[in-house]
């Protein structure tokens, strides 16, 4: 029961399920004395049975703005079958009422999913599934399940362990994703694979993120990059056209060196321009001690216009600062141009041949960042949206679908020279960079490749390393050289490999933050049944919780929290 109406003698009430909403009326016309007591009495969000007939409403009494207001359920009876205590937080709302805090929904969350709103939601989220299902289906691909409990083989973020009972002192890891297990598919002849995958990763807080997500698993065997773009933007279209939206394919490609030039980031929103331009050249030979320390310390200057920015405040300008401070930039160098004239910290030292290499028009704001670029890329791609959305300038309609392909390999430690893995430590180098820069892994690119949609990720991928002396030596770059740890962290997959595998490559999908675009949600919480809040806490079941001494000293465990 949704809301109800007594209007002395006549009783109206609005029936709610996930199909919607009908009128149901009570009149002594067709409805008995004791039916229309029984209606007055219902409680808000009581689950009822009704009994009557459906009529054409009168005319001036038709709701345009229900799909069911043309017609009435005039009943004969009602039966309360779920009695409601009043609700912590209400279901029905009107327009302007504020929604209830959203800690206070999460944690009486069997409340919050009666929403319309978070109905339609998760049943646009299992349409676009049974779209995906469907799509991949049809071309081989065949929907194969790995495990939840697996052996702990950390891919960039922290496991969640589970202790073993029956093997004391040994864990369980929830899968970061099924990256090892679709590999092996691979060897085992299973040549298409996919599925609708559940993953852990225990990161520390970040907003809209959660510990536990959907992706959608891919993996195919005798495959290339270009392969995979296009099954790729087939399957997104597929996707979004169930959403009400056509999708153009093919999408466009950057490298992941042009994205970085250009915008300071790996995943550019090409909706809007302000572009990054390299001024070093213009500011090398002035005298000016920011910059010139920088250069000579190896960085650049590089910055942005912002058109009719000069008509921001000391104030405006100086939030942005704030911003690329928070980034990692030491500060924020700006000049403006206003009446045909420089002005600004930095326009004094400007020579003319500098002001003609800035090529500032009447009312531009230029902002530089001097230093080198893992410091200045950060802070002017911060400082970039946010001009952007002062601007106005972002498209809030607009779907700019973007692949960035040719990341590094490798992540190098300025300090120690140690490399890491960019993507993960099964994805294969570029065969070219190998054979040309043999003895320079730090050099290599991989033939990873991420789609990106507004400044957004919405999945990435790779070709993989196939070839077991190839992945023992990736292993060994990253620091993980010696043979027998190797064999103890990651022996099952190089067994699999040894006996054989076809080259082959995949990607993997957020299900939740594509479910969020399409939704147009707020967050991915908006999207899942049951999520966790920004503190990977569950308040509905008001998990995490303590475990009793006795359950733990099963598993072998003892806890060290409180002194115990």
């Amino acid at each position: 029961m949704h809301r109800s109406r007594n209007l002395g003698g006549l009783v109206f009430i609005d029936l709610r399920d996930r199909a919607g909403m009908v009128q149901v009326s009570f009149n002594p016309d067709w409805s008995s004395a004791a039916a229309i007591a029984d209606a007055a009495a219902v409680g808000v969000e009581s689950v009822v049975l009704v009994e009557g007939v459906v009529e054409l409403r009168p005319a001036e009494m038709r709701n345009a703005h229900l799909d069911t207001g043309d017609v009435e359920v005039r009943a004969t009876s009602i039966r309360v079958v779920g009695p409601a205590v009043t609700p912590a937080i209400p279901v029905a709302r009107g327009k302007n009422d504020a929604l209830p805090a959203e800690d206070l929904r999460l944690r009486h969350r069997y409340l919050d999913l009666r929403r319309p709103e978070l109905q339609a939601n998760l049943i646009l989220r299992h349409r676009l599934l049974q779209v995906t299902r469907q799509f991949l289906s049809e071309r081989g691909y065949l929907e194969l399940e790995t495990p939840i409990l697996t052996k702990p083989t950390p891919e960039g973020a922290r496991d969640y362990l589970v202790p073993s009972r029956v093997h004391p002192g040994e864990f369980y890891a929830l899968p970061q994703s099924p990256q090892i297990y679709k590999q092996l598919f691979m060897c085992c002849g299973f040549d298409r694979y996919f599925q609708i995958a559940r993953c852990f990763r225990d990161e520390d807080l970040r907003q809209d993120r959660q510990p536990e997500f959907t992706q959608i698993d891919i993996e195919a065997s005798f495959i290339e990059r270009d392969d995979i773009m296009a099954l790729s933007e087939s399957m997104i279209a597929a996707i979004w056209l169930e959403a009400g939206h056509v999708v153009a394919t093919p999408f466009e490609r950057m490298s992941y060196a042009d994205a970085m030039e250009r915008y300071g980031c790996d995943r550019p929103d090409l909706r809007y321009g302000l572009e990054i331009h390299d001024f070093t050249a213009a500011f090398a030979p002035l005298e000016f001690g920011v910059t010139s320390t920088a250069i000579a310390a190896g960085g650049r200057v590089r910055g942005i216009r912002v058109s009719g920015g000069a008509a921001w405040s000391r104030k405006q300008v100086d939030e942005l600062e704030a911003l690329a401070k928070k980034a990692g930039a030491g500060g924020l160098l700006r000049v403006k141009k206003v009446d045909g004239k420089l002005d600004g910290p930095v326009a004094k030292f400007l020579t003319p041949d500098a002001e003609t290499a800035l090529a500032l028009a009447d009312g531009d704001l230029a902002l530089f960042v001097a230093a080198g670029d893992r410091v200045s890329n950060p802070a002017l791609d911060r400082v970039r949206q946010e001009c952007a959305r002062r601007l106005g300038i972002v498209d809030e309609n607009a779907r700019r679908f973007l692949w960035v392909t040719d990341f590094p390999m490798f992540d190098q430690d300025p300090a120690t020279g140690a490399l890491s893995a960019v993507h993960h430590p099964f994805t294969a180098a570029n065969p070219d960079d190998m054979a040309a820069f043999p003895d320079a892994p730090e050099k290599w690119r991989a033939l990873a490749y991420d789609c990106v949609l507004n400044g957004l990720e919405l999945g990435g991928g790779s070709i993989r390393t196939s070839d077991p002396r190839v992945q023992s030596r990736m292993f060994a770059l990253l620091g993980i050289g010696d043979e027998a740890e190797q064999e103890r962290r990651f022996g099952f997959l190089l067994e699999g490999l040894r006996a054989g595998a076809p080259p082959h490559g995949g990607i993997a999908f957020g299900v939740d933050r594509i479910a969020m675009l399409l939704s147009r949600g707020a967050s991915l919480r908006d999207v899942i049944a049951f999520p966790k809040t920004t503190a990977a806490r569950a308040l509905f079941e008001n998990a995490p919780s303590s475990v009793p001494p006795e359950d733990l000293r099963e598993l072998h465990l003892r806890s060290t929290a409180e002194g115990e």
